[in-house]
């Protein structure tokens, strides 16, 4: 059987609200996600086994047969599945970043084996039902209700900072704060206060990418990628690659939403 070729793109958190937590810790939201052009690439052939993750300049990450990486989302989405598979992972969505790559990879899996059921895709992470729909959304619940929206073209410019967030720990921050009485974040993302507790660079990041911009950015999710709306060109931007705050260099993604139905389409590798 020929390899396949599935895309798996990064999933943008527009806006991110939450509204409970369980007595088992676990954190309900409300929050407004789009699926965007930046993706990961997956060849998979089913009639092989094993697992090679490479960077996008061809660097192997993290070779192996399935057993020896039991924790990562593709082989987890093929056990969920009860399937198995050959699978060359192309990393192209920035780790740590808050854009879902792991969840997106995983969600392409299920896809490929026709494994579409709900809960299957929440087990295997909050962000991975979401992933499996793509597209434009409102996600709800733990990440399990997932109610599509109109499809909107749209453009952001990303700055992918060279740090990485806890999730986990700005959730927990948030919860201290919380307890505290703090606001919610006026710009739309509740676990905007609690990144910046958990990793302080990021305010300086935000200053940067808002001072070239004129816009004023929004966090991805747990972060740690900002982001603004509009082009490069439409936001003076135009030729920039990169940015730099103190010797270090983030990278400047322009992006856009995939387009309604996209899966078929050819989509840019950004």
């Amino acid at each position: 059987m020929a390899e396949v070729r599935l895309l798996a793109p990064a999933k943008l958190t527009l806006s991110l609200r939450v509204t409970g937590r369980r007595p088992d810790g676990y954190h309900e939201l409300a929050s407004e996600m789009v699926s965007i052009d930046l993706c990961d690439e997956l060849l998979v052939d089913a009639d092989g086994q094993g697992l090679r993750i490479v960077s996008e300049g061809g660097r192997v990450m993290a070779p192996g047969p399935l057993g020896a990486t039991a924790d990562n989302l593709v082989v987890r989405a093929l056990a969920a599945a009860g399937r198995t598979a050959a699978v060359r992972l192309k990393k192209r969505i920035p780790v740590g970043g808050g854009l879902g790559g792991g969840s997106s990879d995983a969600a392409a899996v299920l896809r490929w084996a026709g494994c579409l059921d709900p809960s299957v895709a929440a087990g295997l992470g909050s962000d991975v039902p979401f992933c499996v729909v793509g597209g434009r959304a409102l996600v709800a619940g733990l990440g399990d209700l997932v109610t599509p929206l109109p499809h909107e073209d749209r453009s952001f410019v990303m700055l992918v900072p060279p740090l990485a967030v806890s999730t986990a720990a700005a959730y927990r921050t948030f919860d201290e704060l919380a307890r505290r009485g703090a606001e919610p974040d006026p710009g739309g993302n509740d676990l905007t206060g609690a990144a910046l507790i958990v990793e302080p660079e990021l305010a300086g990041w935000r200053d940067v990418l808002g001072d070239v911009s004129g816009r004023t950015p929004r966090l991805a999710g747990s972060g740690a990628t900002w982001f603004v709306e509009g082009t490069p060109e439409s936001l003076g931007l135009s030729g920039r690659e990169t940015l730099s705050l103190r010797g270090a260099t983030g990278r400047l993604l322009a992006v856009r939403t995939v387009p309604a139905g996209w899966e078929g389409k050819p989509l840019p590798l950004a």
